[in-house]
């Protein structure tokens, strides 16, 4: 009996673009969908306006890596919703076989650093989480699964306080900490295509 068809995943990263907020901590889904793509070996990210106005990389073969398309979102985290969709339905229509599945890589605050989780129930919870609020604000009934990276928490609690911390550089360490996390990032993703 021949194994079953792995699913094809379009991989979002949501964060704030441009130099100026790389490496925070509220980008953290960008630092890990960078590492993924070294991982993978996949090519350099490149800008699609097809796909959302996204950066985007995917492998030229589906060789031992899945069919796996990698998409960066470049709007600010609060809009990012509506170029996840306009992704989302571009890609979902390329799909040859069967349905794909969406997959959004965030930062998650609250968890300890680089620890993941996956969260396949719909409807749950954004958490407070601008970027996943704007997300579903605009999927309406899209199923999507969750993958959030930890970025710890500030002590304080004060709406300005977890402002500054999410948006603060991460140290190298800290960078480290999140990047490593891609070992368990890919086995989450591994799951997903195995549906």
């Amino acid at each position: 009996m021949p194994a079953p068809r792995a699913v094809p995943l379009l991989i979002c990263s949501i964060g704030n673009p441009g130099s100026t907020y790389a490496n925070t901590f509220h980008s953290a889904g960008h630092t890990v969908l960078n590492r993924l793509a070294e991982h993978l070996g996949y090519p350099s990210f490149h800008k699609d306006r097809n796909l959302g106005n996204g950066l985007v990389s995917k492998a030229s073969n589906a060789e031992g890596g899945g069919d796996w398309t990698l998409w960066q979102s470049t709007s600010y985290m609060n809009e990012s919703g509506k170029g996840v969709r306009a992704a989302w339905t571009t890609w979902s229509r390329s799909i040859t076989e069967g349905d794909g599945k969406l997959v959004v890589i965030y930062d998650e605050l609250e968890k300890a650093l680089g620890s993941v989780t996956l969260r396949t129930t719909q409807g749950a919870s954004a958490k407070g989480h601008n970027g996943l609020k704007s997300i579903m604000s605009v999927m309406g009934n899209t199923p999507f699964a969750r993958v959030g990276v930890g970025i710890g928490r500030p002590t304080s609690r004060e709406s300005n306080d977890v402002a500054r911390y999410v948006l603060k550089k991460m140290t190298p360490e800290e960078k480290r900490k999140v990047e490593v996390s891609v070992d368990e990032v890919v086995a989450k993703l591994r799951q997903l295509e195995q549906g």
